[in-house]
């Protein structure tokens, strides 16, 4: 084994374990933020999270570099290296990441296209091991009993408002919903995680019952109100659980050593749900886009599948494709981009990194950002294969019988919303655009503008919930000029092409939404009716002052109908 094998193992291994035990210190302080009501603190320090991984990769290139010269770049050296570094960090808790960590240092330095499974962790059938995290396990003769005991088992910092009151209240909500499974058994067992999951200004307590023959997952919503502790909702549905753990949230702040344990766990509670999201949504991000590869890559393994285009308008700033059976859409920049787009590739770069960053409220989808994944052209319509090779050079490349995705976004593939209006019943139709006026409101109240608000923009989830997914034009609500449309006493005026008032940058003309979003009829009505207040500035400036002031508003992951109206306050909105 070669000296510098060793050494840049060594360098790797050091550095990941200083992600480690930063991860974990930005992690712990959770729960002291949540004690004092620091939402902003929260906020803060899981944007950090999120940074951290690239600030680690960055380092270990620097001191590789500086620690080996010239032989940092030896294919060899990583050849030896990486066997010395797997040898130490199957070891530790978190071997899975720690195999990810590595793989991004060495693409880093030898600047790999594709995969190198020699000096690269490919393949890693560890990655959601089986061992158990430590969980409370409660057995009571009563549901108030076993859901006192298990709120009381994990120390919150501050008092209960009314855990008697709120336990009662819970316990009613979870008989109602086992009725609804048919099981009318008392609940004899219930599980959690030994640790909240924070997130925004909640904690959740994370878990399962058992109930006679029905075992559900169960997560129980905290929050910290100006007067103490109080239970905001009890989920026990399994599509309630998957909203709260959707890929467009942001991730969770829960303390672990194991994550591969604790994904696994997490499994067993969702089976829907893939380890890729799973990682990422307890914060190990890269990991999680690991995962989403693999995945990938076993579906193209087993199936003959095509690159295709993607449902839906074809955008002037991406060209979006997919595979048929597949659960995710690739998105690539233009070369260039048409009137009246007026942004660059850097803009939209910047605008999904601020996604990334940012809370995603449960209305913006995350996306995994990919550099030189290699296919064969075969996998290509060959239409599609044209317009990427034509229109987004930058991004894609033709060698012979491979196609190199230089650049490439995937994210979670859902239904445009357009055409989920066509092709829905009058019901399902009617709660699209309902919740498609709630969606930009939520976004909102978190700072996010989306510019762009025309329906093939938005799309719409599994569960029936409407996210936006367009970034080219995303901008903050707090940059923008939210102006009436000035009046004129020439008719002339009104009938023209062009503004006949000045428009400035950054200015908003929420009136002139109704012309821009194509929506018509009995659902133009619908909109109206319920969110008739997005089509005039009060709105708008309304949330622009709240924002200003420091508010940090409260979007619930769950619905309204799952609230316990235990005092939670009545401006807080619901996702």
């Amino acid at each position: 084994m070669s000296g510098s094998g060793e050494r840049l193992a060594q360098i790797v291994l050091e550095t990941f374990d200083e992600y480690c035990v930063r991860f974990a210190d930005l992690t712990a302080e959770a729960p002291r933020r949540f004690a004092e009501r620091d939402w902003h603190g929260l906020q803060e320090a899981s944007a950090q999270r999120l940074d951290l991984y690239n600030v680690l990769v960055d380092q270990a290139v620097e001191e590789l570099n500086a620690a080996l010269g010239e032989e940092a770049a030896d294919h060899g050296s990583w050849e030896t290296g990486r066997d010395a570094y797997d040898a130490t960090v199957a070891t530790r808790p978190a071997a899975e990441v720690g195999r990810t960590f590595f793989s991004s240092v060495t693409r880093r330095v030898l600047k790999t296209e594709g995969t190198d499974p020699t000096v690269e962790f490919t393949d890693d059938p560890s990655s959601v091991p089986s061992g158990e995290p430590a969980l409370v396990d409660l057995e009571s003769e009563t549901r108030e009993d076993g859901l006192r005991k298990l709120l009381e088992s994990y120390d919150w910092g501050v008092p209960w408002q009314n855990l008697e009151r709120d336990v009662r209240l819970a316990a009613l909500e979870i008989e109602r919903r086992l009725a609804l499974h048919g099981e009318q058994a008392s609940v004899h067992s219930v599980s959690a995680y030994n640790k909240p999951f924070y997130r925004g200004r909640a904690a959740y307590v994370v878990g399962a019952l058992v109930a006679g023959a029905t075992t559900l997952p169960l997560a129980v919503a905290v929050h910290h109100t100006s007067r103490g502790l109080i239970v905001g909702a009890v989920l026990v549905e399994p599509d309630d659980i998957s909203v709260l753990f959707s890929y467009t949230r942001s991730s969770f702040m829960v303390e672990t050593s194991h994550p591969g344990e604790l994904v696994n766990y997490l499994g067993r509670l969702m089976p829907h749900r893939k380890p890729a999201e799973l990682f990422t949504t307890v914060g190990f991000n890269k990991h999680g886009k690991t995962e989403r590869y693999r995945d990938l890559r076993r579906f193209i393994d087993e199936s003959g599948e095509r690159f295709e285009y993607a449902r839906g308008i074809r955008g002037m700033v991406m060209i979006v494709f997919t595979l048929p059976g597949y659960d995710a859409v690739f998105k690539v920049i233009r070369d260039r981009f048409p009137y009246p787009k007026q942004t660059t590739r850097r803009q939209v770069m910047a605008k999904y990194r601020l996604v990334f960053r940012h809370d995603r409220a449960g209305r913006l989808i995350d996306a995994h950002e990919f550099e030189h994944m290699r296919f064969d052209r075969a996998r290509f319509n060959e239409e599609l294969l044209e317009e990427l090779v034509g229109d987004a050079a930058r991004s894609v490349s033709v060698d012979q019988d491979i196609v190199t995705l230089h650049h490439v976004y995937v994210e979670r593939k859902v239904i445009p919303l357009d055409i989920y209006l066509r092709e829905s019943n009058p019901v399902k139709a009617t709660a699209a655009m309902i919740d498609y006026g709630r969606a930009i409101k939520n976004l909102a109240l978190t700072d996010i503008f989306p510019g762009d608000m025309l329906l093939k923009n938005f799309g719409v989830t599994r569960s029936g919930r409407v996210v936006f997914y367009d970034y080219d034009e995303l901008t903050r609500v707090t940059d923008c000029k939210f102006r009436e449309i000035p009046q004129t006493n020439d008719h002339t005026d009104e009938m023209s092409a062009d503004p006949w008032f000045g428009v400035g940058e950054g200015d908003v003309f929420p009136e002139e939404f109704r012309n821009f979003l194509g929506v018509r009829g009995e659902l133009r009505e619908v909109l109206e009716q319920h969110h008739g207040d997005l089509f005039g500035v009060r709105f708008w400036r309304r949330v622009q002052e709240r924002i200003h002031s420091g508010e940090v508003i409260e979007i619930f992951p769950y619905k309204r109908s799952r609230r316990l109206g235990a005092g939670i306050r009545r401006r807080a909105r619901t996702a």
